[in-house]
This record gives structure tokens, C-alpha cells and sequence, in this order.
């Protein structure tokens, strides 16, 4: 199933960026401040406590540049995002 597009263009780029790195996007039911939801693709418990594993994207935010820089900070500090890429690293190197 697709999702909603995001209506600012910067934070539609992020969750693309997200989506990429094997993060799910779903968007909120309702109507609220949040857009929807990102949701890391292991979901561990060990990842950061995991306080990351899931963050709010919020639909009209102050500025959607930095709500977007948030996003792809999130994904690309996740303990396993960082993991892969060091792997495929080594694996490169070898």
C-alpha cells in the first residue's frame, strides 16, 4: 500500500530518505498536529534504548527545512543504520 505525499517538499524528500534505508512511513489517522509516523525497520530494544525506533512527523511544522534535517539525523544516527554501513564498508575494503 502507498502513502499520502507529504505536503512540504523537503520533509517528503526526508521520508523518501527514510523509506530508502528500510524505515516504514505511515501517515496518522485523525486529524492532529502529526502527519504521521517513521518506524525503524528492527525495532530493538538495545538500539538507543529505543527512544529513536519511532518519531513523529509533524504536518506543518516551523520550518520544514529543519523538521527535515531532524528526520534524516534520526535515521542516519540509528545504531543500525550505522552497523550496515560498516559492514558494506569492510566488505568494499576486502
Amino acid at each position: 500500500m502507498t502513502r499520502a505525499r507529504h505536503p512540504k517538499k523537503e520533509i517528503e524528500a526526508a521520508l523518501r530518505h527514510a523509506e530508502m534505508h528500510g524505515w516504514r512511513a505511515e501517515q496518522a489517522k485523525g486529524n492532529g498536529h502529526a502527519w504521521g509516523r517513521i518506524y525503524c525497520p528492527d525495532n530493538d530494544k538495545e538500539c538507543r534504548c529505543g527512544e529513536f525506533c519511532v518519531s513523529s512527523v509533524w504536518s506543518t511544522p516551523k520550518n520544514p527545512g529543519s523538521h527535515a534535517n531532524a528526520i534524516r539525523r534520526i535515521v542516519d544516527n540509528c545504531s543500525h543504520q550505522r552497523e550496515v554501513t560498516t559492514l558494506r564498508v569492510l566488505q568494499l575494503r576486502t
